[in-house]
């Protein structure tokens, strides 16, 4: 990826993009906002949600990551909702 991600964004943060993300510490990462401090040729600071395997977000983090490194996720399974009959409202 060479362009900047957007808002919204799913992305697969692992050792190609920063070698703090090498071995088994890759992200599945929803982002949530693209930083606009200057940073170096190439590199963007991304702040965002790392998501399970379910598509659950998990923690909130901020992330130094290279552009060229970054790749789309694979689509999740619809989150879950935790099994305690917890539903988003739906308007009548």
């Amino acid at each position: 990826m060479t362009a900047h991600p957007s808002p919204g964004d799913l992305l697969v943060i692992d050792g190609r993009a920063s070698a703090q993300f090498s071995g088994d510490r890759a992200l599945t990462f929803r982002v949530a906002q693209v930083c606009d401090r200057p940073t170096y040729e190439g590199w963007v600071w991304l702040t965002g949600y790392v998501l399970n395997r379910r598509g659950d977000a998990t923690a909130k983090r901020e992330v130094f990551v290279q552009l060229a490194g970054l790749r789309i996720a694979p689509v999740l399974a619809p989150p879950s909702w935790g099994g305690r009959g917890i539903r988003p409202r739906v308007a009548p």
